[in-house]
């Protein structure tokens, strides 16, 4: 089927846990008609939904069309896609299956748009892992259903805050089972897509990635647990051959020596290894950005908060910041995609990259020298 052919992207939004904060979210962020300029939403979600939510945050300036056809789509108004008609229980802060069960038909309707082109590019407010298990959908989250739904042999988490940029090798893993998932191959998969992602979704030509160890002071040379020495620094060496790759760094003396700065991006082994930092850091303006994907997916980087759930309470910080990232990826791939095409265009940038030398030592400082032609 064809690309939706309006000059802004269309960006799908799923409306998560509807117990949750994710549609108090939605009016947040589109109650600022700017954004209007810039995509065009289309919320996978109810009517009834919606309006239900509108009584607890009365200021919002949200006019919305709804819309069943994905031809009839308003490019300049806020549009619902009603997932479903039916009468549903509502309770704000509350841990329900109906709760979860609404949230993955908005999450599954939503990504059939995207995998069918209807939609350019996906925001997904926050699930509880809990409530979304089934037979029908056996995921511990966003990130492995959208892996499964693209049939993609592996995809990378990754959590953006401007230049700011951590991925993950391991996700929602027991902390007494991560070390059985850090494998030479496994690491090598995600560093292939950290760069790729990088070059391609962000526009770096030549990223650089710092890799962090596992145990702490990243093992001591093996004194501390001998996965750095076994797996994580051959991965590394195998990974030179092809990428600007460093480490491995011992994470806590990584981020209290800001060395974050001088990568495009890190590489963590599990995820409160990488986010703590992370959202330490990006005071509330963080995305999670789910690389390796045909197709470009960010979510806000918290989760349902239940407890001010329907409270007019949530910070939509993260989702504002969840939608430009998302727009900025789809124009970067854009751009990357035509560059590919046409030679001829990127001629000009593959003169200067060649007119400089690039040194880069093992803490990330780069020196460069110009050249004499």
């Amino acid at each position: 089927m064809s690309q939706p052919q309006q000059q802004k992207p269309v960006i799908g939004v799923s409306v998560g846990d509807i117990n949750g904060i994710g549609t108090e979210l939605i009016l947040k962020t589109f109650s600022d008609h700017r954004l209007l300029e810039f995509c065009t939403p289309l919320i996978f979600a109810s009517n009834k939904l919606i309006n239900f939510y509108r009584k607890f945050s009365p200021e919002a300036s949200f006019n919305y069309q709804n819309t069943k056809d994905f031809t009839r789509i308003a490019p300049k108004q806020i549009n619902i896609f009603n997932c479903w008609e039916e009468e549903i229980s509502i309770v704000p802060g509350t841990l329900t299956d109906v709760g979860g069960s609404y949230a993955v038909k908005s999450l599954t309707t939503a990504v059939e748009a995207l995998r069918d082109k209807k939609i350019h590019g996906l925001v997904t407010a926050p699930i509880h892992k809990k409530n979304t298990q089934s037979p029908a959908f056996n995921f511990t989250g966003h990130t492995p259903y959208l892996k499964h739904a693209f049939n993609v042999n592996d995809v990378l988490m990754m959590m953006v805050s401007d230049n700011f940029r951590v991925g993950l090798v391991t996700e929602h893993v027991p902390v007494k089972e991560i070390a059985q998932y850090i494998t030479r191959e496994a690491i090598l998969s995600k560093l292939n897509i950290f760069r790729d992602s990088l070059i391609r979704d962000f526009g770096i030509d030549k990223p650089k990635i710092a890799v962090l160890g596992l145990n702490p002071h990243a093992g001591d040379e093996g004194l501390i647990g001998r996965e750095e020495e076994d797996i994580i620094k051959p991965a590394i060496k195998d990974a030179k051959h092809h990428m600007l790759v460093f480490g491995p760094y011992s994470a806590d003396a990584f981020f209290a020596r800001n060395y974050q700065s001088r990568f495009d991006g890190v590489l963590a082994m599990y995820h409160d290894q990488g986010l703590i930092p992370f959202k330490s850091l990006a005071s509330g303006e963080g995305v999670n950005f789910t690389a390796g994907l045909p197709v470009v997916r960010t979510s806000p980087d918290h989760g349902t908060a239940f407890d001010i759930a329907g409270k007019n309470k949530a910070d939509h910080t993260s989702f504002i910041a969840a939608i430009y990232t998302a727009i900025d990826i789809i124009r970067n791939r854009q751009e990357y995609d035509e560059n590919r095409s046409n030679p001829l265009k990127k001629m000009g940038a593959v003169v200067l990259a060649n007119a400089v030398d690039e040194k880069i030592d093992e803490q990330g400082r780069s020196t460069r020298r110009d050249l004499t032609f």
